[in-house]
């Protein structure tokens, strides 16, 4: 005897319809990115109504940062220190983010950042989410072509990057232990250079 094959199609109401549609959208946003990754697309592959993801999710950015398993949208905070106005931009930014580093929800993205360099899906989630909520609506603002912000925004991350490698992860002393105004008044300037100054 033969095993009857899988059902195909919707799947029912006894199915955990939220953890299908993670999975399918873990899938699909590391495949085809963002702007690739459809709602229809992603539906189909967790055999739901497209409905649905409205229905758990409220949309597709939504979908994306449960996706990802982000404690915090971080593009909140950085659309609230005024990336149009770049004059000061690299304090205003440390000193905004710093505290939310120090929460209870930084620690949750710290171990979201370990968590995600080990799955399959990871590297290229916390790429997109790196770049879709943190770095575009800061460099959005910038003055330049899309290759010379697309290199600022790189250089930022870099900075940002091993801010958050060396006091939250490794825990290097002094800045481990550094004030918040003590950290910005040594990083702002050359953060700041990589957002508005010259570039060789």
């Amino acid at each position: 005897m033969t095993a009857p094959a899988p059902r195909r199609g919707r799947r029912g109401a006894g199915h955990d319809t939220r953890a299908l549609i993670l999975a399918a959208a873990r899938r699909r946003f590391a495949a085809d990115g963002f702007d690739g990754a459809t709602v229809r697309a992603i539906a189909a592959d967790a055999g739901v109504d497209p409905a649905m993801i409205n229905h758990h999710f409220g949309g597709k950015e939504p979908l994306f940062l449960a996706a990802v398993e982000a404690p915090f949208d971080p593009a909140q905070y950085v659309r609230s220190v005024r990336p149009a106005d770049t004059e000061g931009l690299a304090a205003r930014l440390l000193a905004t983010l710093l505290p939310v580093w120090d929460s209870p929800a930084g620690a949750a993205a710290v171990g979201l950042f370990r968590s995600g360099l080990h799955r399959d899906w990871g590297v290229a989630l916390l790429r997109q989410f790196i770049q879709r909520r943190a770095l575009t609506p800061i460099v959005e603002h910038l003055p330049g072509n899309d290759a010379e912000r697309a290199m600022r925004a790189s250089l930022v991350a870099s900075q940002i990057a091993g801010l958050i490698l060396t006091r939250y992860v490794v825990k290097l002393e002094p800045i481990a232990s550094m004030p918040h105004e003590q950290i910005v008044a040594l990083i702002a300037p050359n953060l700041q250079r990589y957002l508005t100054g010259p570039l060789p």
